[in-house]
Formats: structure tokens, C-alpha cells, sequence
């Protein structure tokens, strides 16, 4: 909870704070990592700090939740704090570092702001930096022990036993784990974070969704390669993982993480998805489909074209395989080529009959324009916003559902 002192203090220099949170969090990853350079090595990923992804995301996940604490001063928006737990337990955030990061974040906020921040004011943020910290910690301390995993280990060794030319830029690895035993618990719609050693010996890191039933000894990861734009450099991953990874070669991955996963309700389900955003609903297909469902489903995807919709055959197998199942297509070019495929951009109103239910769990994936354009389409269409559940591959710079 909130004190009343500090939520006074807080709610006056919130907008300060909030109009300078660029600033402060560039300062704050720069000191950082001076001070320990060691965070590069295989905890933060490179390409999401050079295309300033990842200070926007922090800043926007501290603002959100400054803003709860003052609704109401004994909030917890949930699913902010679940997202983010899920993301550090991926990549071994531990207890200890949450220390490290109050001393160089408020050392930023001085610096920025200077003489506004009083010792008063100061001790107001850090109430709900500790707020925040918190209970993230004993979300994060949960999460490991479900996983089964030490706090900070959660690694394994995988061994790839195929790969699989999906496009011309996205490519399949089937994997199962090195040691022989049986693999971790997963549900559909998760995803694990591979950890790789770069050419100049930095251990970079990336999270791929569980592209298949969870179910299983092995396990497959799709991988699109990630060009960069307006001035980010390319993927420096994926690149990696197309070039040099075959058959017989071992990576390493974390456990299995993620809170937007298929639920066991039997209500409509909607999956809607854009590009390489495919990835979990196939997987929710797959498991849909080993289980035997007869839960109404419909699919609806968007790509370039056929030749780039990747796991393409994958979605119209399983969509076939259901009792209940439909699915609707839209590519920007070569439409004709697919029966009964739509040309253009995605348009919730051109469904022929393929109406979203009203009750249905909905679950979004691909680009944030994208689903930014299609939340709204569904809350328009009646769908409410606590129905609609979405993935951001990478930091979450939207935050559509932090309350």
C-alpha cells in the first residue's frame, strides 16, 4: 500500500517525472552499465537497447504503475507485474539486482531532474520503487520454483535434432533436451529465451515462443530473421541461428515462461495474428488438437503473402483436424493462390459470416500497429477488453493491459 504522504508527493511530481523518463532511463542503462558491464554479457539484449525499446518499456512499466498506486493506493496491476516477472525469470533476474538498479535509476532521476528532488520526493519514488520491486521478487521467486529452476539458472542444454526451412527468412528447429531426461513443463502459447555466445564472446539472448504442442520430449522454436530498421542494427540472434545452427548442434534455453497462454475454459476462441506473431497460435492449434477439443475456434491471419506465411501448411492441418474450427486468411499479394483468401490488410468487418463471438477469449500476436488496429476493431465489435489478450515479442511498449 501506498502511503498518503508519498501518493501526495507523487501524484505533484508524476508529470515531471513522466515527461523526463526518456531521459532518466538513457541515463540509467548508460551508468549501468559503466558500473557493471557484466549485465551485457547474456542479460540484456543488445539490438533492444541500441533501438531504445528496452528504456521505453521500463519507463512506460514504472509511469503505469506510479499511475495504479494513485488510482488506487492498494493496486496491483497484475498482469503489468506478471509480464514482467515472466520476462526476468527468463533471462535469471534475480533478488540482488533489484538493489543494483534503485542505486543507478535514482542516481539518474537526480541527475535529471536535480533540485526538484527533494529528500522527501525522493523517498516517495522509492516507496514505489519497493512497491514495484517487491512484488515482482515474489512473483519472480514463484515463478522459479513452478518452473523448477534455481533463481537465476534457469538454463538448459537442447540439443537440435532437425531443421526446418520454413521461409525465406524463417526457419524451424526441432529440439530435445541433451541430458536425456524428460523435458520441463510448458504451456501453450509460452516461450523460452535461447542463449547464445556471440563472435566476439558476449552472450546475447532471445525469447521464441514454443511454436508446438507443449506436450512431448521435443520441443520447436521458429525463428524469423530480424532486419533492422530506422537505424537498429539487424538481429543479432537470429542471425546467428540462420547461419551457423543445424542438426546436431546444442543450445542453450531457459525454462519455458510467459503468462498469455491458452486457458482450459470452453468458450469461443478467437486467435488472431499478423507475420511471425503465428507462432503461438499455432502452438494453441496444436494442443487444441492432441486434447481432442471440440471448442469452437476461429483463426484469423494476416501476412505479405502466402510464400512468407510461415507454419502456413502447420495452421491449415490443424484447422482441418478440429471439429469446430475455422479460419480466415488475408496477404497483401498472392491471395488468389490460397482458396478462398482475402487481398489486403486484415478488416475485422470483412469476415463473410465468420463473426467474432462476443464471449470469446481472444488472443493477439504480431506487429503493435497491427494490434493496436485490431483491439480496437474488437472492442468496437462488443468483445471486451479483459477477453483480449496479447504477446509482444520483445520489451512491451504497449501496455494495452497494465491495469
Amino acid at each position: 500500500m501506498l502511503s498518503a504522504e508519498s501518493a501526495a508527493l507523487v501524484r505533484a511530481t508524476l508529470p515531471a517525472v513522466g515527461g523526463a523518463l526518456d531521459e532518466i532511463t538513457t541515463r540509467f542503462y548508460a551508468s549501468l552499465f559503466e558500473g557493471h558491464p557484466e549485465l551485457l554479457d547474456g542479460m540484456f539484449n543488445r539490438g533492444n537497447q541500441a533501438s531504445g525499446q528496452q528504456r521505453k518499456a521500463l519507463a512506460g512499466s514504472v509511469a503505469a504503475f506510479a499511475g495504479a498506486l494513485l488510482a488506487d493506493p492498494e493496486a496491483r496491476p497484475d498482469r503489468l507485474l506478471s509480464r514482467i516477472a515472466h520476462k526476468h525469470a527468463a533471462v535469471g533476474v534475480t533478488d540482488d539486482q533489484y538493489t543494483i538498479v534503485h542505486k543507478y535509476l535514482f542516481g539518474a532521476i537526480a541527475e535529471v531532474l536535480g533540485e526538484a528532488v527533494t529528500p522527501e520526493v525522493a523517498a516517495a519514488w522509492d516507496e514505489v520503487y519497493w512497491l514495484m520491486a517487491g512484488a515482482l521478487i515474489a512473483q519472480e521467486a514463484r515463478l522459479y520454483l513452478e518452473a523448477q529452476v534455481r533463481p537465476g539458472h534457469p538454463w538448459r542444454e537442447w540439443t537440435v535434432v532437425e531443421r526446418r526451412e520454413e521461409t525465406a527468412d524463417t526457419v524451424s528447429f526441432l529440439l530435445r533436451p541433451a541430458d536425456g531426461a524428460p523435458a520441463p513443463a510448458a504451456r501453450a502459447g509460452q516461450y523460452v529465451s535461447v542463449r547464445v555466445r556471440m563472435p566476439d564472446g558476449v552472450h546475447q539472448l532471445r525469447q521464441y515462443t514454443l511454436s508446438s504442442a507443449p506436450g512431448g520430449d521435443v520441443r520447436r522454436i521458429t525463428v524469423k530473421r530480424v532486419e533492422g530498421a530506422g537505424g537498429a542494427p539487424d538481429g543479432e540472434v537470429s542471425d546467428l541461428l540462420h547461419g551457423s545452427v543445424a542438426a546436431g548442434d546444442v543450445l542453450t534455453l531457459s525454462a519455458p515462461f510467459g503468462d498469455v497462454v491458452l486457458d482450459t475454459a470452453e468458450r469461443p476462441l478467437v486467435l488472431v495474428s499478423a507475420g511471425i506473431g503465428c507462432t503461438p497460435m499455432v502452438a494453441m492449434l496444436e494442443h487444441l488438437a492432441a486434447t481432442g477439443s471440440g471448442r469452437p475456434v476461429t483463426v484469423l491471419h494476416a501476412d505479405r503473402s502466402p510464400a512468407e506465411h510461415a507454419l502456413r501448411a502447420d495452421m491449415a492441418r490443424l484447422v482441418a483436424e478440429l471439429t469446430d474450427a475455422r479460419a480466415a486468411l488475408w496477404y497483401e499479394e498472392g491471395a488468389e493462390a490460397v482458396p478462398q483468401a482475402r487481398t489486403g490488410r486484415m478488416d475485422l468487418a470483412d469476415l463473410d459470416g465468420l463473426d467474432v463471438p462476443s464471449d470469446a477469449d481472444v488472443y493477439l500476436c504480431g506487429p503493435l500497429p497491427f494490434m493496436r488496429t485490431v483491439r480496437a476493431q474488437l472492442l468496437a465489435a462488443g468483445v471486451p477488453a479483459r477477453a483480449v489478450r496479447y504477446e509482444v515479442f520483445g520489451p512491451d511498449l504497449w501496455l494495452a493491459d497494465a491495469a
